[in-house]
C-alpha cells in the first residue's frame, strides 16, 4: 500500500503564493494616483492594443499587472459585474468597493482551492467630486484588499515605486505633473524603457469619466522620464481637453451621454 502524498496547509499556502509572486513580477508596475483633473492610471506597455487600463464603468476604472488572459477575465467580469447592477439598481450605485469585494472572492476562492493560483494583481479606482473622495483599491492574488488613498502600484517592484513617489505626489498636483513624476518612478534601470499607456478618469465629465490620454502627452512624460525633468510635461497641463478617439461601445446603454 501506497503512503499517500502530504503537504502541509503552511506550505502549500507558502509555495503558491510563492508561485504567484514570481509571475506578477515579471510584468511592469501600474501606478494609479489622484490628481487635480481626476484618477491617472499609467503604465509602461510596449503592445499598443494589449492594454493593462481599461474602463470598467461611469467612473470606475481598471488596471491589471501579470499574465494578461488572466487580468482580461477578471476585467470582462467586472464589465458584466457593473452592468447587471447598473441594470439592477441604479448606474449611481455601482461602486468600486462592491466591485473590489467580488474580486477579492474570486481571487481568494481560486487561491485557496484550484491547482493554480492567478498571477495577477489588481487596481480598481473610482473618481469623486474632489480629490478627497476618490477610492483606490489594490486587489492582491489571494484575495487580499488594500484601501490605497492618493495613489497605489501594483507588481513585484511596487515597494521601490512607491518610496520614489512617497515624497512628492500629491492628489493637488496637476495631471500633467502627476503623469510625469509616475513615469519617472517607474523607470528601471535594469529594464529598456517601454511606450506609456495612460488613462484619466475625469473628474470634470459628467457621466463616463474614463478616457486614454493621446501619445503627445505621454511621449513628453516619457521624455522626462527619460531625462528626469518635469518642467515641459507641467507646462501642458491644458492637454487634458484633448478629445477621447477611441472606438464607441456599442451596447446601448453606455453610449447615452458619453
Amino acid at each position: 500500500m501506497s503512503i499517500p502524498f502530504y503537504v502541509s496547509p503552511e506550505q502549500l499556502t507558502k509555495d503558491r503564493a510563492e508561485f504567484a509572486r514570481k509571475g506578477i513580477a515579471r510584468g511592469r508596475p501600474v501606478l494609479v494616483a489622484s490628481c487635480a483633473e481626476g484618477v491617472l492610471f499609467v503604465a509602461e506597455n510596449p503592445s499598443p492594443s494589449l492594454h493593462k487600463i481599461a474602463e470598467i464603468h461611469d467612473r470606475i476604472g481598471f488596471a491589471g499587472v501579470g499574465k494578461y488572459h488572466e487580468f482580461e477575465t477578471l476585467r470582462v467580469a467586472g464589465v458584466r459585474y457593473a452592468d447587471l447592477r447598473g441594470y439592477a439598481y441604479d448606474r449611481a450605485d455601482v461602486a468600486a468597493r462592491a466591485l473590489a469585494g467580488a474580486y477579492a472572492q474570486t481571487l481568494g476562492a481560486t487561491f485557496a482551492q484550484e491547482s493554480k493560483p492567478f498571477e495577477v494583481e489588481i487596481l480598481l479606482a473610482q473618481v469623486g467630486r474632489e480629490p478627497g473622495a476618490d477610492e483606490i483599491y489594490r486587489v492582491g492574488y489571494d484575495g487580499s484588499v488594500l484601501d490605497e488613498p492618493g495613489y497605489a502600484v501594483a507588481a513585484g517592484a511596487h515597494d521601490q515605486v512607491s518610496a520614489a513617489l512617497r515624497d512628492e505626489l500629491r492628489p493637488d498636483l496637476p495631471l500633467a505633473q502627476t503623469l510625469a513624476l509616475a513615469a519617472r518612478a517607474l523607470r528601471r534601470d535594469d529594464v529598456p524603457p517601454a511606450p506609456l499607456e495612460a488613462a484619466l478618469l475625469d473628474r470634470s465629465r459628467p457621466r463616463r469619466t474614463f478616457r486614454r490620454l493621446t501619445t503627445d502627452l505621454t511621449g513628453d512624460a516619457a521624455g522626462d522620464q527619460a531625462g528626469g525633468a518635469t518642467g515641459p510635461a507641467t507646462a501642458r497641463g491644458g492637454a487634458a481637453d484633448h478629445e477621447d478617439r477611441r472606438p464607441r461601445s456599442t451596447n446601448p446603454q453606455t453610449q447615452r451621454g458619453s
